[in-house]
């Protein structure tokens, strides 16, 4: 692409004091990681969950954890290519989505005349791209500190006091969030129909053979698989049918 063959551009980019600023940022996400990784573990023993229990948790977290950073990785090496190892690193561990960062940094860009694949991107055209990556952010981070303390409360008032209800509400606010978003999916094109559909018969395939069977290290398995069948199912289908509709 045009910014790999502007080598002052890239030395910024991939400098060692890039990778060390960045560096910062992940060892941050790490730390909070496994903040909440003990405050769960704590709380888990104050509600009276047995020591298997607590371990057959955080396992089924961690493994349910591969198929999202699979796709991370592979959107990943569009993000390297076009900001740099040191930002998309740092960029993908704090928020996890490649379209939002490459829209954000094209826009970066665009404000002072220059797009991702032109020629001789300036090294202020890059530094705009990063801020506007990094601001653009904030919002979700500041609207999450304010506002995630109140939502039990929120929940409670929805349920108007009948504890019955409380699971339902979480449910159905679980499914309407993923609705949505896999509802733009589908409609999207014929790559992310397929992606859709076969990573949603996975999942529910694997959970039926694992409530037949009582199966447990299939239930563990279970989405970090379908994600991975999922996306594997886009990449045939657009290479087979060249993203029909």
């Amino acid at each position: 692409m045009g910014l790999l063959r502007n080598p002052l551009y890239m030395d910024v980019a991939n400098s060692a004091y890039m990778w060390a600023a960045a560096g910062l940022v992940v060892l941050l996400v790490i730390a909070q990681a496994g903040l909440f990784m003990r405050r769960a573990y704590r709380s888990g023993k104050r509600m009276g969950m047995s020591e298997d229990q607590l371990k057959t948790g955080m396992r089924a977290g961690m493994i349910s954890a591969v198929g999202p950073a699979v796709a991370i990785l592979i959107g990943m090496m569009a993000l390297v290519a076009t900001v740099g190892g040191a930002i998309a690193w740092m960029r993908l561990s704090a928020i996890g989505s490649v379209m939002f960062e490459l829209s954000a940094a094209e826009l970066g860009t665009q404000q002072l005349g220059y797009s991702l694949g032109d020629e001789g991107l300036t090294e202020v055209a890059y530094a705009n791209a990063v801020w506007v990556m990094t601001f653009g952010a904030v919002g979700w981070l500041v609207i999450s500190g304010l506002f995630t303390p109140h939502m039990e409360t929120v929940r409670q008032r929805i349920g108007s006091g009948r504890e019955a209800l409380l699971p339902v509400i979480s449910a159905a606010a679980m499914l309407g969030a993923f609705g949505y978003l896999a509802t733009g999916e589908v409609m999207s094109g014929s790559p992310f129909t397929a992606s859709v559909a076969v990573g949603g018969l996975m999942m529910l395939a694997l959970l039926q053979i694992a409530d037949n069977r009582d199966i447990q290290w299939i239930r563990e398995w279970a989405l970090g698989t379908a994600m991975i069948v999922g996306l594997f199912a886009g990449v045939v289908t657009e290479v087979t049918l060249g993203g029909l509709w």
